[in-house]
């Protein structure tokens, strides 16, 4: 048996560029012939499956998985929209979302966990294979009660459980379970259409709150207001801001004479006991990501050697 070195590992895994592990893997299967490693890497898909890794994945689908008083999120890229409708794919990011259930919201934990004889990891590098697109787990999310429910909400799902955004919240009470699943699943709706920055004022970044008032500020007095009326007015302005920003405070998509935490409260009588909105997460597929713009044109000239 040859001895495996780190510089052998270092440099197929230059070579390939593939994982770490994997180019051990691979030298441990060709008794450290680094032709045959890379072939045996190519056999996997994992040198494929390296090669696109530079490619930008802002679409792709989210998860929603929810089991009693835990639920968990998780966003899977791909490079194309196309992909999203193909079947191995969904039951890869089905997965994924059922692993982080229990493995919570850390990425390289999720990746790490075995499905089978496999890692989460191995199972995204094969379908990349497979498929012949970059995916790319991105984030994923979280939340328990220690009573109550989570519930989930997924806006224009591609089959249950899959969709380009998707939305859990946390309730916590000792009431009627399926009167707070059926409060959830509207407070998850009404957060997928308000997209609410914190559950109350005390969750707002503070650096956000700061720019705001500033901002308010700087109008009323390039106006002429004096220091004193422009505190009140900043003050006033801050409640109005609250109620757009906040999700206890924003009027009910389902009754817009009444707020959320006012729908909350309301909703106690039917549930038989105080309920207490603990936390939330709203995922959007693709936000934040910088897509990359192709000038085709310029890339077939530049090809041609015209550019």
């Amino acid at each position: 048996m040859a001895t495996i070195t780190a510089a052998m590992v270092k440099d197929l895994r230059e070579t390939t560029g593939a994982g770490m592990m994997d180019c051990k893997g691979a030298l441990n299967e060709t008794n450290g012939d680094m032709q045959a490693a890379i072939d045996w890497l190519r056999k996997k898909g994992l040198s494929k499956a390296a090669k696109k890794s530079g490619r930008v994945a802002a679409e792709g689908l989210i998860a929603a998985v929810t089991s009693g008083t835990k639920g968990a999120l998780v966003e899977v890229n791909s490079e194309t929209d196309f992909v999203g409708r193909n079947e191995q794919f969904q039951g890869l990011v089905k997965m994924i979302g059922q692993v982080a259930l229990d493995a919570g919201d850390d990425v390289e934990k999720i990746k790490a966990a075995k499905v089978g004889s496999i890692t989460v990891e191995a199972a995204i590098n094969d379908a990349i294979a497979t498929i012949g697109e970059n995916m790319t787990l991105r984030r994923a999310a979280s939340l328990s009660v220690k009573d109550g429910v989570v519930a989930s909400y997924i806006h224009n799902a591609v089959i249950d459980g899959l969709g380009k955004m998707g939305v859990l919240v946390a309730l916590e009470s000792t009431g009627k379970k399926d009167e707070l699943a059926a409060l959830g699943k509207q407070i998850a709706m009404h957060i997928a259409s308000s997209n609410p920055q914190a559950l109350d004022a005390t969750g707002l970044d503070p650096e956000v709150v700061r720019r705001e008032k500033d901002v308010m500020a700087d109008k009323y007095r390039q106006q002429g207001k004096p220091d004193a009326m422009i505190e009140k007015i900043v003050e006033s302005g801050l409640k109005t801001y609250y109620k757009e920003v906040t999700l206890l405070e924003q009027p009910f998509i389902f009754d817009d004479k009444k707020n959320v935490g006012q729908a909350v409260k309301e909703a106690e009588g039917k549930a038989g006991a105080p309920v207490k909105v603990t936390g939330f997460v709203r995922y959007a597929l693709g936000e934040g990501i910088e897509k990359q713009e192709s000038d085709f044109a310029a890339e077939v000239a530049a090809a041609a050697g015209q550019g």
